[in-house]
């Protein structure tokens, strides 16, 4: 039966866990030359530019040993008017799985209701699990474990901070999130995941959230499609900057991390971005071994 990867909590604590053994050895071993995905073909789907997930998908996918095709809606007959369930009938004739950017996640679960074939989310406006498993990755490498670390989110409530509460829920943070009243994370998030029993609090002072944190972990103000609201959310924004005052609140020993792109001087000080705290590039790295691991879970099984 096909397995598709909208939300991290679609996956259990074991599966994430497997997957990022797996990305760990991936990482620490190279490129082999094994091609467990040989001769078979995954789609890019994307309505959104992106930097990351297309290159670390593309060169994640090649390594692989499959075939990487990118679509845009403009590309294909989407863009003029074909129905979701269609175009998913028939790219599930050709493709052996399919990555989805998106702005709408509805689309994405119709998408995968009409595919045979595995849909995985590269973000949409409600999750980003990709990310999320990427940052599970950096925290295991870089803290040598998951459950009991205190991770600080500190920004929009946004799909990264929907995914982060999910991922925390799964594997065992304790998780903070600080943003501006009106700006918080998914309620029904946030709910589900404190009935399985997370470890989820948010609040509305950052140097409240930041204190005794392991993580500090933040995201741009203002998201793709937000632009016409720019300069009132980052008026708003602006105690939220993680700065070198911030990480003063923090434990000792943390580590920085944003998602990027980062909007430098906005959400993020260059000083704490370029300074030894920061795992923001090696979590851009990982984005390709844990996607790496993910795709090989869901094809080579």
């Amino acid at each position: 039966m096909k397995r598709d990867f909208l939300r991290l909590w679609d996956f259990s604590a074991t599966e994430i866990e497997e997957i990022i053994k797996r990305a760990i050895q991936m990482k620490e071993s190279g490129p082999s030359g094994e091609c467990p995905l040989i001769g078979k073909s995954v789609g890019l789907l994307f309505e959104k530019p992106s930097t990351r997930t297309r290159i670390s998908f593309e060169v994640g996918i090649y390594q692989l040993g499959a075939q990487p095709v990118y679509m845009t809606p403009q590309e294909i007959q989407i863009g003029r008017g074909e129905t979701i369930p269609d175009t998913a009938r028939v790219l599930s004739r050709y493709l052996d799985a399919v990555v989805i950017r998106t702005f709408s996640h509805e689309l994405l679960e119709e998408f995968s209701e009409y595919a045979s074939i595995p849909v995985i989310n590269g973000l949409s406006d409600t999750h980003h699990p990709c990310q999320a498993l990427a940052d599970l990755m950096t925290i295991q490498e870089k803290k040598g474990r998951l459950k009991g670390i205190r991770l600080a989110y500190v920004g929009d409530g946004n799909n990264v901070a929907n995914s982060l509460i999910e991922a925390a829920g799964r594997m065992g943070l304790i998780l903070t999130v600080a943003c501006p009243e009106g700006y918080e994370p998914a309620p029904e998030i946030v709910e589900e995941v404190r009935q399985a029993g997370g470890d989820i609090v948010i609040l509305s002072d950052p140097r409240e959230a930041c204190g005794g944190a392991d993580v500090i972990y933040t995201d741009v103000w203002v998201s793709m499609g937000e632009e016409e609201f720019g300069e009132k959310k980052r008026e708003r924004f602006r105690p939220y900057q993680v700065n070198s005052a911030l990480l003063g609140c923090a434990g000792e020993g943390v580590v920085v991390m944003h998602c990027l792109p980062a909007h430098r001087g906005e959400e993020i000080t260059d000083e704490v971005m370029d300074g030894k705290e920061s795992v923001v590039f090696d979590q851009a790295e990982n984005r390709l071994h844990s996607q790496k691991a993910l795709l090989e879970f869901l094809l080579a099984r």
